[in-house]
């Protein structure tokens, strides 16, 4: 069975559609296109106007100007709400900090009970009920401990967003849980509700080291975002990150089986080619919102070309709904 969206026929949360004159929305029934701002621009401005040309309709949040969501102090984060309202943006998700890899697990369990709290009434505003989370880096403890403390740490977090109304979303990157399918579903086991989902980001397997396409198949029944970006290694082991389908992350095989399966979340792109906010990446002198826009559009035409024809064409000519 596919994953449903946690919204249902909630009003306050409308469907991440697109406009009715757009093309690609025609060509690609049923796909919801995204993008997490910062990696356009560091700014607001630069991030709503990457949005604008894409003519999409659902931004994902991390940073704005470089300061993360939840430290945006009250007035910034005020004018932040109403920009994107003006922008006529949904917010699908807020990606916190929360377990991330600058959150090892020997650091203050404290700053992760901080940061949900003030994400509960900030997703209220902007709704949205989903916050990215990771499992923890380790810091020195033996296998075993770390396990143990990541799994508690979790439990407790996913009460408190129990009581928020929020969905926290971990993603396969750092931590306990982040490039082992047997762990995210231990995790998933031991929180026993539905406030804790998986975000999927098809580009992680190369740079951490696994099959994507293989992990995929073992945990796609829980997941209720995805991230799209795309990466090769080297000969030398250095990593580089590509547009969508060039690469080696097997996007459209990821891409057909979430689709296939009955995935109907947001397709967020983190290209990951110019700005990487969180790595202090910053290819200086080129244009980050036209290649973020670029970006988009490659991932549009592969969705279209790649998925969508080959769903129409096994389908008679009739495309999926």
């Amino acid at each position: 069975m596919g994953v449903d969206s946690p919204f249902g026929s909630d009003p306050l949360h409308p469907p991440y559609g697109v406009p009715e004159d757009d093309p690609v929305g025609r060509a690609a029934p049923g796909v919801r296109f995204a993008g997490i701002g910062d990696e356009a621009a560091v700014d607001l401005a630069g991030q709503l106007d990457a949005l604008h040309q894409l003519r999409w309709k659902t931004i994902e949040l991390r940073n704005v100007d470089g300061v993360a969501v939840a430290d945006l102090d009250d007035r910034a984060f005020a004018a932040l709400t109403e920009r994107i309202a003006a922008a006529c943006l949904d917010v699908v998700c807020v990606d916190s900090r929360i377990a991330n890899w600058s959150r090892p697990i020997t650091g203050r369990f404290e700053d992760d009970v901080a940061e949900l709290r003030v994400l509960a009434s900030r997703c209220a505003t902007l709704g949205t009920r989903y916050v990215r989370v990771m499992s923890y880096p380790n810091a020195g403890l033996d296998e075993e401990k770390w396990g143990r403390q990541v799994l508690d740490r979790m439990a407790l977090l996913v009460r408190q967003a129990e009581q928020y109304g929020l969905v926290l979303l971990h993603e396969n990157c750092s931590g306990w849980a982040g490039t082992r399918a047997d762990r995210m579903l231990d995790l998933l086991d031991r929180a026993d509700s539905p406030a804790l989902r998986l975000l999927f980001d098809i580009g992680n397997g190369v740079p951490h080291g696994y099959d994507t396409r293989a992990l995929l198949g073992t945990v796609i029944d829980h997941v209720a975002h995805v991230h799209v970006k795309d990466a090769r290694t080297g000969p030398d082991g250095h990593v580089t990150y590509t547009l969508p389908g060039e690469g080696q992350s097997e996007v459209s095989a990821c891409l057909r089986a979430l689709l296939d399966h009955g995935y109907t979340g947001a397709l967020s792109i983190e290209p990951h080619t110019h700005l990487r906010p969180h790595q202090d990446h910053d290819t200086t002198g080129t244009d980050s919102v036209a290649a973020f826009v670029s970006y988009g559009r490659s991932l549009e035409r592969l969705v279209r070309q790649e998925i969508v024809a080959a769903r129409t064409s096994a389908a008679g000519g009739v495309p999926h709904a």
